[in-house]
């Protein structure tokens, strides 16, 4: 069964010259101050919060995240900060509004500023991924060589239900795919972290300034996707590690999962340590 669920809205578009100031229509993102004053909101931010994006600048989240929320959040905070990681919530119901979806959250420091971003919350299978994990490890037995390689991508699609995993790891590279694609993977470091659709239309940060960057460390950030959608792509995740990455491909769009995106990344992690041990075996 597939762990990350189809996009329900397919909106399409190319994207526009000015998409380094823009973020991808799956999700919401809201660009704060350290003592959480709202500094730029994506244009959709209404969708998530009951108030317009221009209602929004320069007051407090706290006077439209309720207050239980905001506690919980900022108590996260404060263990993320001083750190370069990526903090995750899940599940979170940020108004009063009952007829509000929950969603998950990810916030992240960035010279200075947090930026949180939110998507809809994937309830139906929480838990579900992070609880495989042991078992995808485990089911790597002693594989040395390329044959550790193609092991841990075969379980790395297995975890994430994309069609094509490809890992780079140096020179080296081995792939799983569920069918043919029209181009092979490419390592390109300026892609998203999670891409939802390649053909949606992307969503604008309020205020807008010309060449602003400050939005480039966002997880849904748009880029330059016009090579995934040349070979087939509509859908991706990358999974950085110490020394590689796992690149996820998928040929329909994707609702973006953050708790299959951190299953991932602990995933990789442990990879990347028996990497260690098959390089220290020799």
């Amino acid at each position: 069964m597939e762990t990350v669920r189809e996009m329900r809205h397919q909106p399409t578009a190319k994207s526009r010259p000015d998409d380094g100031a823009r973020i991808q229509s799956g999700g919401y993102l809201l660009e704060l101050s350290l003592d959480w004053i709202v500094l730029r909101a994506s244009e959709n931010i209404h969708h998530l919060l009951g108030e317009s994006h221009v209602t929004l600048i320069d007051e407090p989240l706290g006077r439209f995240v309720q207050a239980q929320a905001l506690h919980d959040l900022r108590n996260l905070f404060s263990r993320l900060s001083g750190t370069t990681g990526i903090a995750r919530a899940y599940g979170v119901r940020l108004t009063d509004e009952r007829d509000r979806d929950l969603h998950d959250i990810a916030f992240q420091i960035v010279a200075g500023r947090v930026l949180l971003e939110a998507v809809p919350s994937a309830s139906d299978s929480f838990g579900q991924a992070f609880g495989t994990i042991g078992g995808l490890i485990e089911g790597l037995g002693d594989g040395r060589g390329e044959a550790l390689l193609e092991g841990g991508t075969r379980r790395m699609r297995a975890l994430t239900g994309y069609d094509r995993v490809t890992l780079f790891l140096g020179d080296r590279r081995a792939e799983s795919s569920r069918g043919a694609y029209a181009a092979a993977a490419e390592l390109l470091a300026d892609l998203p972290i999670l891409v939802a659709d390649t053909e949606a239309e992307p969503i604008g940060m309020f205020p807008r300034r010309a060449d602003d960057r400050s939005i480039d460390a966002a997880l849904m950030k748009v880029g330059d996707l016009q090579g995934l959608r040349d070979a087939g792509v509509r859908s991706l995740m990358r999974v950085e590690f110490v020394g590689g990455e796992f690149r996820c491909d998928h040929r329909r769009p994707r609702e973006p999962n953050l708790e299959v995106h951190a299953a991932a990344e602990l995933f990789a992690q442990l990879f990347a340590m028996r990497l260690e041990i098959d390089r220290l075996r020799g």
